[in-house]
Protein backbone atom coordinates (compact mmCIF):
# COMPACT_ATOMS: atom_id res chain seq x y z
CA UNK A 1 0.00 0.00 0.00
CA UNK A 2 1.59 3.47 -1.07
CA UNK A 3 1.70 6.03 1.79
CA UNK A 4 0.16 9.12 2.13
CA UNK A 5 3.22 11.44 2.42
CA UNK A 6 2.66 14.32 5.42
CA UNK A 7 4.30 17.55 5.32
CA UNK A 8 6.53 18.70 8.10
CA UNK A 9 6.89 22.07 8.78
CA UNK A 10 9.14 23.49 11.67
CA UNK A 11 8.33 26.88 12.92
CA UNK A 12 10.71 26.83 16.09
CA UNK A 13 12.87 30.22 14.78
CA UNK A 14 9.06 31.74 14.77
CA UNK A 15 6.25 30.30 16.73
CA UNK A 16 9.35 28.70 18.93
CA UNK A 17 11.42 32.19 19.72
CA UNK A 18 8.05 33.87 20.79
CA UNK A 19 8.86 31.73 24.19
CA UNK A 20 9.46 34.60 26.63
CA UNK A 21 12.92 35.52 26.78
CA UNK A 22 14.09 33.83 23.55
CA UNK A 23 15.78 35.59 20.62
CA UNK A 24 17.99 34.05 18.21
CA UNK A 25 20.87 35.67 16.80
CA UNK A 26 21.51 36.52 13.07
CA UNK A 27 24.37 33.56 13.30
CA UNK A 28 22.13 30.73 15.57
CA UNK A 29 19.24 31.43 12.96
CA UNK A 30 21.12 30.27 10.47
CA UNK A 31 22.86 27.55 11.93
CA UNK A 32 19.44 26.43 13.00
CA UNK A 33 17.80 26.85 9.22
CA UNK A 34 21.00 24.41 8.50
CA UNK A 35 20.41 21.98 10.79
CA UNK A 36 16.44 21.93 10.15
CA UNK A 37 16.57 21.36 6.38
CA UNK A 38 19.94 19.54 6.04
CA UNK A 39 20.03 17.05 9.12
CA UNK A 40 17.08 16.92 10.27
CA UNK A 41 15.20 16.62 6.76
CA UNK A 42 11.97 18.44 7.79
CA UNK A 43 10.00 19.61 4.25
CA UNK A 44 9.33 23.65 5.26
CA UNK A 45 10.96 25.92 8.01
CA UNK A 46 9.05 29.44 9.45
CA UNK A 47 11.85 31.56 10.50
CA UNK A 48 10.30 34.84 11.03
CA UNK A 49 7.90 37.20 11.75
CA UNK A 50 7.66 40.22 8.93
CA UNK A 51 8.85 43.76 9.94
CA UNK A 52 10.13 43.26 13.73
CA UNK A 53 13.40 44.36 13.33
CA UNK A 54 16.49 45.33 11.78
CA UNK A 55 17.86 42.43 13.19
CA UNK A 56 15.14 40.08 12.33
CA UNK A 57 16.10 41.29 8.40
CA UNK A 58 19.51 40.87 8.84
CA UNK A 59 19.07 37.31 10.09
CA UNK A 60 16.54 36.45 7.52
CA UNK A 61 18.69 37.90 4.43
CA UNK A 62 21.54 35.30 5.96
CA UNK A 63 19.06 32.22 5.77
CA UNK A 64 18.31 32.94 2.31
CA UNK A 65 21.33 33.53 0.78
CA UNK A 66 22.54 30.30 2.31
CA UNK A 67 18.75 29.26 1.00
CA UNK A 68 19.08 29.88 -2.42
CA UNK A 69 23.02 28.61 -2.99
CA UNK A 70 21.59 25.41 -2.02
CA UNK A 71 18.38 25.43 -3.46
CA UNK A 72 16.21 25.27 -0.26
CA UNK A 73 14.59 28.89 -0.68
CA UNK A 74 11.09 27.80 -1.69
CA UNK A 75 11.02 26.05 1.93
CA UNK A 76 11.84 28.90 3.89
CA UNK A 77 9.23 30.85 5.26
CA UNK A 78 7.89 34.18 6.92
CA UNK A 79 4.63 35.09 8.83
CA UNK A 80 3.42 38.21 7.06
CA UNK A 81 0.36 40.67 7.95
CA UNK A 82 -2.93 41.86 5.81
CA UNK A 83 -1.19 45.60 5.69
CA UNK A 84 -1.61 46.65 2.01
CA UNK A 85 1.69 45.66 0.75
CA UNK A 86 3.80 46.61 3.92
CA UNK A 87 4.53 42.80 4.65
CA UNK A 88 5.73 42.16 0.86
CA UNK A 89 7.85 45.38 0.81
CA UNK A 90 10.08 43.67 3.76
CA UNK A 91 10.11 40.02 2.03
CA UNK A 92 11.32 41.25 -1.17
CA UNK A 93 14.39 42.80 0.91
CA UNK A 94 14.57 39.84 2.67
CA UNK A 95 14.91 37.61 -0.02
CA UNK A 96 11.88 35.22 0.50
CA UNK A 97 9.72 33.61 -1.52
CA UNK A 98 6.76 32.69 0.58
CA UNK A 99 4.53 34.07 3.37
CA UNK A 100 2.52 32.73 5.74
CA UNK A 101 -0.12 35.70 5.63
CA UNK A 102 -2.01 36.02 8.81
CA UNK A 103 -5.67 36.70 8.88
CA UNK A 104 -8.58 35.87 11.34
CA UNK A 105 -10.03 32.44 11.61
CA UNK A 106 -13.00 33.48 13.95
CA UNK A 107 -15.79 36.14 14.05
CA UNK A 108 -14.90 37.04 17.44
CA UNK A 109 -11.20 37.97 16.22
CA UNK A 110 -13.36 39.67 13.09
CA UNK A 111 -15.67 41.36 14.62
CA UNK A 112 -13.73 42.83 17.95
CA UNK A 113 -9.84 42.61 17.12
CA UNK A 114 -10.16 44.55 13.40
CA UNK A 115 -14.03 45.66 13.82
CA UNK A 116 -14.54 44.61 9.56
CA UNK A 117 -17.24 42.42 8.07
CA UNK A 118 -15.76 39.43 6.41
CA UNK A 119 -16.15 40.97 3.14
CA UNK A 120 -13.96 43.69 3.69
CA UNK A 121 -10.93 41.54 5.37
CA UNK A 122 -11.81 38.74 2.59
CA UNK A 123 -11.33 41.91 -0.11
CA UNK A 124 -8.25 42.99 1.45
CA UNK A 125 -6.74 39.31 1.88
CA UNK A 126 -7.49 39.12 -2.17
CA UNK A 127 -4.97 42.30 -2.55
CA UNK A 128 -2.12 40.77 -1.09
CA UNK A 129 -2.25 37.63 -2.29
CA UNK A 130 -2.65 39.41 -5.44
CA UNK A 131 0.72 41.28 -5.09
CA UNK A 132 2.51 38.61 -3.88
CA UNK A 133 1.61 36.81 -7.32
CA UNK A 134 2.81 40.03 -9.00
CA UNK A 135 6.14 39.79 -7.06
CA UNK A 136 6.99 36.08 -7.39
CA UNK A 137 5.51 35.44 -3.72
CA UNK A 138 3.84 32.11 -3.21
CA UNK A 139 1.04 32.59 0.03
CA UNK A 140 -0.13 30.45 2.55
CA UNK A 141 -2.90 31.58 4.95
CA UNK A 142 -3.43 31.53 9.02
CA UNK A 143 -6.88 31.32 9.84
CA UNK A 144 -5.90 32.70 13.76
CA UNK A 145 -8.15 31.26 16.26
CA UNK A 146 -9.63 28.99 14.00
CA UNK A 147 -10.31 26.35 16.56
CA UNK A 148 -12.75 28.85 18.46
CA UNK A 149 -13.86 29.80 14.93
CA UNK A 150 -15.06 26.41 14.45
CA UNK A 151 -16.56 26.11 18.03
CA UNK A 152 -18.39 29.03 17.95
CA UNK A 153 -18.86 30.42 14.56
CA UNK A 154 -18.25 27.35 12.40
CA UNK A 155 -20.70 29.46 9.41
CA UNK A 156 -18.13 32.18 9.19
CA UNK A 157 -15.01 29.46 8.93
CA UNK A 158 -16.48 27.90 5.89
CA UNK A 159 -17.87 31.12 4.45
CA UNK A 160 -14.06 32.08 4.62
CA UNK A 161 -12.72 28.92 3.28
CA UNK A 162 -15.13 28.62 0.28
CA UNK A 163 -13.32 32.48 -0.33
CA UNK A 164 -9.68 30.52 0.09
CA UNK A 165 -10.36 28.01 -2.40
CA UNK A 166 -10.91 30.83 -5.37
CA UNK A 167 -7.34 32.31 -4.72
CA UNK A 168 -3.87 31.65 -5.77
CA UNK A 169 -2.61 29.77 -3.13
CA UNK A 170 -0.62 27.23 -2.14
CA UNK A 171 -1.93 25.82 1.50
CA UNK A 172 -4.56 27.22 4.33
CA UNK A 173 -2.69 26.57 7.78
CA UNK A 174 -5.51 25.62 10.41
CA UNK A 175 -4.13 26.81 13.78
CA UNK A 176 -5.41 26.00 17.79
CA UNK A 177 -4.14 29.12 18.55
CA UNK A 178 -4.77 28.97 22.47
CA UNK A 179 -4.19 25.39 22.73
CA UNK A 180 -8.02 24.44 23.13
CA UNK A 181 -9.13 21.70 21.12
CA UNK A 182 -9.50 18.66 22.41
CA UNK A 183 -8.19 15.30 20.30
CA UNK A 184 -12.20 14.59 19.53
CA UNK A 185 -12.71 18.41 18.63
CA UNK A 186 -9.79 18.19 16.13
CA UNK A 187 -10.32 14.99 14.84
CA UNK A 188 -13.94 15.70 13.82
CA UNK A 189 -13.14 19.67 12.73
CA UNK A 190 -10.50 18.34 10.21
CA UNK A 191 -12.17 15.91 9.05
CA UNK A 192 -15.39 17.81 8.09
CA UNK A 193 -12.98 20.38 6.63
CA UNK A 194 -11.13 17.81 4.30
CA UNK A 195 -13.99 15.84 3.25
CA UNK A 196 -15.63 19.38 2.14
CA UNK A 197 -12.17 20.71 0.28
CA UNK A 198 -10.45 17.44 -0.51
CA UNK A 199 -8.16 19.15 -3.35
CA UNK A 200 -6.48 21.97 -0.83
CA UNK A 201 -3.57 21.25 0.88
CA UNK A 202 -4.26 22.05 4.60
CA UNK A 203 -1.87 22.18 7.89
CA UNK A 204 -2.64 21.85 11.57
CA UNK A 205 -0.78 24.31 13.84
CA UNK A 206 -1.33 22.35 17.65
CA UNK A 207 -0.44 24.77 20.63
CA UNK A 208 0.10 22.91 23.99
CA UNK A 209 -2.14 24.54 26.72
CA UNK A 210 -3.76 21.45 28.31
CA UNK A 211 -0.79 19.05 27.30
CA UNK A 212 -2.75 17.96 24.31
CA UNK A 213 -0.38 19.23 21.62
CA UNK A 214 0.83 15.76 20.44
CA UNK A 215 -2.44 14.09 20.64
CA UNK A 216 -4.22 16.67 18.72
CA UNK A 217 -1.48 16.14 16.13
CA UNK A 218 -1.60 12.53 15.81
CA UNK A 219 -6.40 12.88 15.96
CA UNK A 220 -4.83 15.65 12.64
CA UNK A 221 -3.24 13.16 10.40
CA UNK A 222 -6.06 10.44 11.14
CA UNK A 223 -8.48 13.60 9.81
CA UNK A 224 -6.24 13.05 6.54
CA UNK A 225 -4.73 16.55 7.28
CA UNK A 226 -1.41 17.62 4.61
CA UNK A 227 1.10 18.66 7.04
CA UNK A 228 2.07 19.34 10.73
CA UNK A 229 3.66 22.58 12.51
CA UNK A 230 5.75 21.86 14.86
CA UNK A 231 8.89 23.16 16.96
CA UNK A 232 11.99 21.44 18.79
CA UNK A 233 11.79 20.80 22.29
CA UNK A 234 8.23 22.15 22.05
CA UNK A 235 9.05 25.54 22.52
CA UNK A 236 6.52 28.54 21.73
CA UNK A 237 3.99 31.06 23.79
CA UNK A 238 2.61 29.84 27.20
CA UNK A 239 2.91 26.07 27.30
CA UNK A 240 4.44 26.19 23.88
CA UNK A 241 3.81 24.13 20.23
CA UNK A 242 3.60 20.22 19.76
CA UNK A 243 6.90 19.15 20.23
CA UNK A 244 8.92 17.87 17.42
CA UNK A 245 10.19 14.82 18.93
CA UNK A 246 6.99 13.11 20.33
CA UNK A 247 4.86 13.67 17.14
CA UNK A 248 7.50 12.13 15.04
CA UNK A 249 7.97 9.58 17.39
CA UNK A 250 4.39 9.03 17.12
CA UNK A 251 3.62 8.61 13.74
CA UNK A 252 6.14 6.49 13.18
CA UNK A 253 5.23 4.11 15.61
CA UNK A 254 1.35 4.10 15.33
CA UNK A 255 0.56 5.44 11.74
CA UNK A 256 2.42 2.76 9.70
CA UNK A 257 0.39 3.80 6.37
CA UNK A 258 2.16 7.71 6.95
CA UNK A 259 5.51 8.37 5.19
CA UNK A 260 7.25 11.53 6.53
CA UNK A 261 10.82 12.64 5.58
CA UNK A 262 12.49 13.28 9.32
CA UNK A 263 15.72 11.50 10.28
CA UNK A 264 15.16 10.29 13.78
CA UNK A 265 18.59 10.02 14.69
CA UNK A 266 19.34 13.64 14.16
CA UNK A 267 16.42 14.72 16.73
CA UNK A 268 18.26 15.23 19.99
CA UNK A 269 21.15 16.26 18.02
CA UNK A 270 19.12 19.55 16.56
CA UNK A 271 17.33 19.27 19.95
CA UNK A 272 20.51 20.23 22.25
CA UNK A 273 21.22 22.93 20.01
CA UNK A 274 18.12 24.85 20.50
CA UNK A 275 18.57 24.20 23.91
CA UNK A 276 22.03 25.67 24.08
CA UNK A 277 20.74 28.55 21.88
CA UNK A 278 17.83 29.59 23.17
CA UNK A 279 18.62 28.89 27.00
CA UNK A 280 15.66 27.06 27.68
CA UNK A 281 16.55 23.57 29.90
CA UNK A 282 14.75 20.75 28.43
CA UNK A 283 13.30 19.31 31.34
CA UNK A 284 14.55 16.10 32.67
CA UNK A 285 11.54 13.96 32.25
CA UNK A 286 10.56 15.30 28.39
CA UNK A 287 9.59 12.70 26.45
CA UNK A 288 12.39 11.53 23.29
CA UNK A 289 14.65 14.31 24.25
CA UNK A 290 15.17 14.22 28.19
CA UNK A 291 18.23 13.84 30.15
CA UNK A 292 16.23 10.58 31.77
CA UNK A 293 14.21 9.44 29.76
CA UNK A 294 16.42 6.41 28.56
CA UNK A 295 18.16 6.05 31.90
CA UNK A 296 16.26 3.08 33.96
CA UNK A 297 17.00 3.78 37.54
CA UNK A 298 15.29 1.15 39.93
CA UNK A 299 17.42 -2.31 40.00
CA UNK A 300 14.54 -4.22 39.29
CA UNK A 301 14.30 -2.81 35.57
CA UNK A 302 17.77 -3.52 35.03
CA UNK A 303 17.21 -7.06 35.77
CA UNK A 304 14.31 -7.60 33.59
CA UNK A 305 16.44 -5.77 30.61
CA UNK A 306 19.25 -8.54 31.34
CA UNK A 307 16.27 -11.11 31.43
CA UNK A 308 15.26 -10.75 27.56
CA UNK A 309 14.90 -6.86 27.70
CA UNK A 310 11.82 -6.88 29.95
CA UNK A 311 11.43 -3.44 30.37
CA UNK A 312 11.93 -2.49 26.61
CA UNK A 313 9.65 -0.71 24.22
CA UNK A 314 9.88 0.64 20.74
CA UNK A 315 10.95 3.79 21.65
CA UNK A 316 14.92 2.54 21.85
CA UNK A 317 17.09 4.96 22.79
CA UNK A 318 19.30 4.19 19.50
CA UNK A 319 16.66 5.55 17.02
CA UNK A 320 17.23 9.28 17.99
CA UNK A 321 21.01 8.96 18.60
CA UNK A 322 20.89 8.03 22.31
CA UNK A 323 21.97 5.44 24.54
CA UNK A 324 19.97 3.71 27.33
CA UNK A 325 21.83 4.31 30.83
CA UNK A 326 21.27 2.98 34.47
CA UNK A 327 21.35 5.29 37.01
CA UNK A 328 23.52 4.43 39.93
CA UNK A 329 22.04 5.56 43.57
CA UNK A 330 19.80 4.33 46.37
CA UNK A 331 17.55 2.94 44.82
CA UNK A 332 20.34 1.03 42.59
CA UNK A 333 20.61 -3.27 42.70
CA UNK A 334 23.18 -5.41 41.56
CA UNK A 335 21.80 -5.34 38.16
CA UNK A 336 22.35 -1.44 37.55
CA UNK A 337 25.82 -1.78 38.50
CA UNK A 338 26.97 -4.85 36.34
CA UNK A 339 25.24 -3.02 33.08
CA UNK A 340 27.53 -0.37 34.41
CA UNK A 341 30.48 -2.23 34.65
CA UNK A 342 29.78 -4.02 31.15
CA UNK A 343 30.34 -0.76 29.70
CA UNK A 344 33.02 -0.38 31.17
CA UNK A 345 34.55 -3.77 30.60
CA UNK A 346 35.12 -4.60 34.13
CA UNK A 347 33.75 -7.10 35.78
CA UNK A 348 33.36 -8.10 40.08
CA UNK A 349 32.83 -11.62 41.40
CA UNK A 350 29.90 -11.59 43.43
CA UNK A 351 31.27 -10.20 47.07
CA UNK A 352 32.97 -7.67 45.11
CA UNK A 353 29.84 -6.74 42.92
CA UNK A 354 27.59 -6.90 46.82
CA UNK A 355 30.19 -4.53 48.92
CA UNK A 356 30.16 -1.88 45.61
CA UNK A 357 26.28 -1.89 45.06
CA UNK A 358 26.24 -1.38 48.87
CA UNK A 359 28.66 1.58 48.66
CA UNK A 360 26.50 3.05 45.63
CA UNK A 361 23.44 2.91 48.08
CA UNK A 362 25.23 4.63 50.52
CA UNK A 363 26.47 7.34 48.54
CA UNK A 364 23.28 7.70 46.96
CA UNK A 365 21.96 8.84 49.62
CA UNK A 366 23.91 11.66 50.23
CA UNK A 367 24.26 11.97 46.44
CA UNK A 368 20.95 12.05 43.98
CA UNK A 369 22.89 10.43 41.40
CA UNK A 370 26.34 8.71 41.22
CA UNK A 371 27.65 8.42 37.33
CA UNK A 372 29.39 5.65 35.55
CA UNK A 373 32.50 7.77 35.32
CA UNK A 374 32.50 7.70 39.22
CA UNK A 375 32.07 3.86 39.63
CA UNK A 376 36.09 3.00 38.99
CA UNK A 377 36.18 5.26 41.90
CA UNK A 378 34.09 3.46 43.74
CA UNK A 379 35.62 0.00 42.67
CA UNK A 380 39.13 1.37 44.23
CA UNK A 381 37.81 2.66 47.05
CA UNK A 382 35.96 -0.36 48.31
CA UNK A 383 38.29 -3.03 47.11
CA UNK A 384 41.28 -0.96 48.65
CA UNK A 385 38.77 -0.98 52.20
CA UNK A 386 39.72 -4.82 52.10
CA UNK A 387 43.11 -3.90 53.24
CA UNK A 388 42.86 -3.32 56.59
CA UNK A 389 40.73 -3.62 59.79
CA UNK A 390 38.52 -0.44 61.33
CA UNK A 391 40.78 0.11 64.63
CA UNK A 392 41.18 3.33 64.20
CA UNK A 393 37.93 5.75 63.18
CA UNK A 394 38.06 9.64 62.75
CA UNK A 395 34.74 10.32 65.05
CA UNK A 396 34.60 14.29 64.40
CA UNK A 397 36.55 17.15 63.56
CA UNK A 398 36.19 20.94 62.83
CA UNK A 399 38.16 22.94 59.74
CA UNK A 400 38.13 26.55 59.92
CA UNK A 401 39.44 28.37 57.18
CA UNK A 402 39.08 32.38 57.69
CA UNK A 403 40.92 35.37 55.72
CA UNK A 404 43.63 36.26 57.76
CA UNK A 405 43.85 33.76 59.93
CA UNK A 406 45.64 30.27 59.76
CA UNK A 407 43.76 27.07 58.88
CA UNK A 408 42.87 25.64 62.13
CA UNK A 409 41.40 21.65 62.95
CA UNK A 410 40.46 20.03 66.15
CA UNK A 411 40.21 16.41 65.85
CA UNK A 412 38.77 13.25 67.88
CA UNK A 413 40.24 10.17 66.85
CA UNK A 414 39.04 6.95 68.40
CA UNK A 415 42.31 4.01 68.36
CA UNK A 416 40.90 0.85 69.73
CA UNK A 417 37.99 2.03 71.55
CA UNK A 418 39.35 5.10 73.20
CA UNK A 419 39.07 8.82 71.98
CA UNK A 420 41.79 11.00 71.72
CA UNK A 421 41.39 15.05 71.27
CA UNK A 422 43.58 17.70 69.46
CA UNK A 423 44.33 20.78 67.64
CA UNK A 424 46.81 21.93 65.34
CA UNK A 425 46.88 25.05 62.78
CA UNK A 426 48.77 24.98 59.63
CA UNK A 427 48.54 26.16 55.85
CA UNK A 428 46.00 24.52 55.38
CA UNK A 429 43.03 23.15 56.39
CA UNK A 430 44.68 19.28 55.37
CA UNK A 431 47.76 20.38 56.71
CA UNK A 432 46.51 21.59 59.77
CA UNK A 433 44.87 17.72 60.16
CA UNK A 434 47.60 16.73 59.81
CA UNK A 435 49.42 18.34 62.58
CA UNK A 436 46.81 17.91 65.30
CA UNK A 437 47.13 13.80 63.81
CA UNK A 438 50.55 14.24 64.21
CA UNK A 439 50.55 15.78 67.60
CA UNK A 440 48.08 13.43 68.88
CA UNK A 441 50.07 10.19 67.65
CA UNK A 442 53.16 11.84 69.10
CA UNK A 443 51.76 11.78 72.91
CA UNK A 444 51.12 8.56 72.00
CA UNK A 445 54.25 7.67 71.65
CA UNK A 446 53.96 6.74 68.01
CA UNK A 447 55.18 8.03 64.69
CA UNK A 448 53.29 8.63 60.97
CA UNK A 449 54.67 7.55 58.05
CA UNK A 450 55.44 10.86 55.73
CA UNK A 451 53.11 11.93 53.05
CA UNK A 452 55.21 11.85 49.52
CA UNK A 453 52.89 12.35 46.96
CA UNK A 454 48.72 13.49 46.83
CA UNK A 455 46.60 13.29 43.87
CA UNK A 456 43.26 14.03 43.17
CA UNK A 457 40.83 12.85 40.44
CA UNK A 458 37.45 13.96 39.23
CA UNK A 459 35.36 12.03 36.72
CA UNK A 460 35.37 13.60 33.20
CA UNK A 461 32.64 16.24 32.58
CA UNK A 462 31.66 16.69 36.20
CA UNK A 463 30.16 19.28 38.12
CA UNK A 464 30.60 21.17 41.64
CA UNK A 465 29.29 18.37 43.37
CA UNK A 466 30.72 15.47 41.86
CA UNK A 467 32.40 12.52 43.31
CA UNK A 468 36.01 13.32 43.79
CA UNK A 469 38.90 10.35 44.58
CA UNK A 470 42.36 11.79 46.18
CA UNK A 471 45.30 8.91 46.44
CA UNK A 472 47.65 9.66 49.15
CA UNK A 473 51.21 7.89 48.51
CA UNK A 474 52.61 7.17 52.11
CA UNK A 475 56.68 6.45 53.07
CA UNK A 476 57.72 4.60 55.96
CA UNK A 477 61.36 2.92 56.54
CA UNK A 478 59.81 -0.54 55.36
CA UNK A 479 57.93 0.27 52.33
CA UNK A 480 56.00 2.89 50.63
CA UNK A 481 52.13 1.95 50.15
CA UNK A 482 48.65 4.07 48.80
CA UNK A 483 45.47 4.54 50.23
CA UNK A 484 42.36 6.31 48.19
CA UNK A 485 39.62 8.25 50.05
CA UNK A 486 36.02 9.24 47.96
CA UNK A 487 33.66 11.57 48.88
CA UNK A 488 32.26 15.21 46.69
CA UNK A 489 34.49 16.61 49.26
CA UNK A 490 38.16 16.93 48.35
CA UNK A 491 39.21 17.73 51.91
CA UNK A 492 36.96 15.12 53.58
CA UNK A 493 38.57 12.71 50.71
CA UNK A 494 41.90 13.39 51.93
CA UNK A 495 40.83 12.64 55.47
CA UNK A 496 39.08 9.29 54.95
CA UNK A 497 42.57 8.22 52.68
CA UNK A 498 44.06 9.39 56.12
CA UNK A 499 41.81 6.94 58.13
CA UNK A 500 42.85 4.30 55.98
CA UNK A 501 46.35 4.76 56.92
CA UNK A 502 46.16 4.66 60.12
CA UNK A 503 43.92 1.51 60.30
CA UNK A 504 46.61 0.11 58.31
CA UNK A 505 49.64 1.30 60.21
CA UNK A 506 47.88 0.22 63.59
CA UNK A 507 47.56 -3.28 61.69
CA UNK A 508 51.29 -3.12 61.23
CA UNK A 509 52.98 -0.73 63.63
CA UNK A 510 55.28 -3.94 64.42
CA UNK A 511 56.34 -4.13 61.03
CA UNK A 512 58.35 -0.88 60.65
CA UNK A 513 59.34 2.33 62.37
CA UNK A 514 57.32 5.29 61.13
CA UNK A 515 58.74 9.01 59.95
CA UNK A 516 57.63 11.95 61.72
CA UNK A 517 54.78 13.80 59.65
CA UNK A 518 56.91 17.26 58.08
CA UNK A 519 54.74 20.40 58.22
CA UNK A 520 55.69 20.62 54.23
CA UNK A 521 54.68 17.42 53.32
CA UNK A 522 50.77 18.37 52.40
CA UNK A 523 51.18 21.97 51.72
Amino acid sequence: MKKRKIEIMDTTLRDGEQTSGVSFSVSEKLTISQLLLEELKVDRIEIASARVSEGELEAVKAVTTWATANGYLERVEVLTFVDHGISIDWMLQAGVKVQNLLTKGSLNHLTHQLKKTPEQHFSEINQVIELGVKEGIKTNVYLEDWSNGMRNSPEYVFQYLDFLATQNIERILLPDTLGVLTPHETFKFLKDIKAKYPQIHFDFHAHNDYDLGTANALEAVNAGIDGLHLTVNGMGERAGNAPMASVIAVINDFLPEIEISLKECSIYKVSKLVETFSGVRIPANKPIVGENVFTQTAGIHADGDNKNNLYFNDLLPERFGRKRSYALGKTSGKANIEKNLQELGLKLNDADLKKVTQRVIELGDLKETVTQDDLPYIISDVLDSKAYQDKVKVESYVLSHSKGLRPSATIAIKINGEVYEEHAQGDGQFDAFMLALSFLYKSQGKLLPALIDYVVHIAPGSSSDALCETVITWQTDKKTFKTRGLDSDQTVCAIKATEKMLNIMEGQMQEYKGFEYQESSSK
